[in-house]
């Protein structure tokens, strides 16, 4: 029977277990961690994921700074206000809402955010850091993966893993994480992408497969094999007619078809999303920790 694996259950039990370690960091240090969030425009699912990170973070005794600015504000605004965020002792995690507007240069926004506070892990020095197998943060996405393999007994050590995308939030990040030399990693990772031939013979041969596209149930049945372990990170908007919004959300897989070959398998929504916040509070967490050193 296909284990559906429940996001939701395990980011509580790490969300709780970050709250035992922040209550022990201010009882004994008076520092609280505190993450600033900076929002670009008003798309609307940016606004949801904001609004969900800064409640989780001040459900578990972190302060949450909010800083919004308009659709067509400048590169220079923004860098000034990171430039301000760095040097506030106050604030210990820095996250940039992705996607930005198209006139603005993402990396470039990015690598103006102190390293010692990207808890995003998407500075190129904390991208280097996590190659060369000594990471300071891991992407929260990457890393909620990693939790949610190792907590259900899935433990990609020894087996073949089939990442499809290329992003550098996703696809990339997981890739280096699983194959490091790690008692909780040490697979064998290929990477599929939208140049990929025939990308339905290398997933089949997935023991694993972290689905990271964007494309609406890319992955279907026939793409899988007998006891995958399906780990799906694909939120869409799928036209629904029965649903009052007028939509429903759906991942990269075929959930249906898929679900009745695998052994275990992420729902969406209610997989992936729930674990990445968690892990940007663990990042968060580490990094007020850090300052004590």
């Amino acid at each position: 029977m296909t284990r559906v694996i429940d996001g939701k259950a395990i980011a509580a039990e790490i969300r709780s277990e970050i709250q035992l370690s922040v209550s022990s960091l201010t009882r004994n240090t008076a520092i609280v961690p505190g993450l600033a969030v900076v929002l670009v425009g008003d798309n609307p699912a940016s606004q949801v994921y904001v609004r969900n990170k800064q409640k989780s973070a001040r459900d578990i005794g972190m302060n949450s700074m909010d800083i919004k600015f308009h659709q067509d504000v400048d590169a220079a605004t923004i860098e000034s206000k990171l430039d301000e965020l760095n040097q506030d002792e106050s604030v210990h995690g820095i996250l940039v809402q992705l996607p930005l507007p198209d006139h603005l240069d993402e990396k470039s926004i990015i690598r103006r955010i102190s390293p010692m506070k990207d808890v995003d892990g998407l500075h190129p020095e904390n991208v280097g850091l996590l190659l060369a197998g000594t990471p300071r943060f891991i992407p929260a996405t990457p890393a909620g993966i990693q939790e949610l393999l190792i907590r259900t007994n899935n433990n990609p050590s020894g087996k073949h893993v089939v990442v499809c995308g290329r992003s550098d939030i996703v696809g990339k990040p997981i890739s280096a994480l699983l194959l490091q030399k790690d008692k909780s990693a040490n697979a064998t990772v290929t990477i599929c992408h939208t140049g990929t031939k025939d990308m339905g013979e290398i997933t089949r041969q997935a023991d694993i497969l972290v689905a990271a596209v964007g494309i609406p149930e890319l992955i279907t049945a026939d793409m899988v094999s007998e006891g995958v372990v399906v780990i799906d990170v694909g939120i869409n908007r799928k036209p629904d007619r029965s649903k009052k919004s007028g939509y429903r959300l759906v991942g990269d897989v075929e959930y249906d078809g898929v679900l009745a070959k695998a052994s275990a398998i992420t729902p969406v929504p209610g997989g992936v999303g729930p674990m990445t916040i968690a892990m940007l509070l663990f990042n968060t967490m580490k990094s007020a920790k850090l300052t004590t050193d």
